[in-house]
């Protein structure tokens, strides 16, 4: 794994498309959300959050997202993407995502986002599953700051 990546549970890889070029020759800022919306859902599916094809009542909702942009990246190229948890919460917990690209040998963007514990049946949010929690902590070998008890 790159040394970039280490620390990161859920490590996906992406081709490059050329669809995703923009008018200035390079991946269009909205690509990096996508990237990053894949390894989130890599995350969840790996830990057991979340498993495509099921009913979900109680689950991750994305609060906010966003992206630290470091290099273009361009046609053709490989990209690696980390995705982690931390800050666990009552109700949420905070994810990290790093963009490597295999062509420049670098981090050529810094993602996070905020997931929330949600109640799809009654739309309110709710506290994190202990399921959850224990998932998390299993799956970054107890590496994640578990803050619930600061309240």
């Amino acid at each position: 794994m790159d040394q970039t990546l280490e620390g990161f549970p859920v490590v996906i890889e992406f081709p490059v498309k050329w669809g995703e070029m923009d008018l200035f020759n390079h991946v269009n800022n909205v690509a990096y959300f996508r990237y990053m919306e894949s390894a989130r859902i890599a995350y969840f599916e790996k830990s057991g959050i979340w498993t495509a094809g099921e009913e979900m009542i109680i689950g991750p909702i994305l609060a906010s997202t966003g992206c630290r942009f470091r290099a273009p990246i361009n046609y053709p190229d490989t990209l690696r993407v980390g995705a982690r948890a931390y800050d666990i919460e009552v109700d949420r917990f905070k994810t990290e995502y790093r963009i490597v690209s295999t062509a420049q040998d670098k981090t050529v963007a810094y993602g996070d986002g905020l997931i929330v514990s949600y109640d799809y049946k009654n739309n309110v949010k709710v506290d994190l599953p202990e399921t959850w929690v224990k998932a998390i902590s299993e799956l970054q070998d107890g590496d994640v700051n578990d803050a619930r008890n600061r309240r």
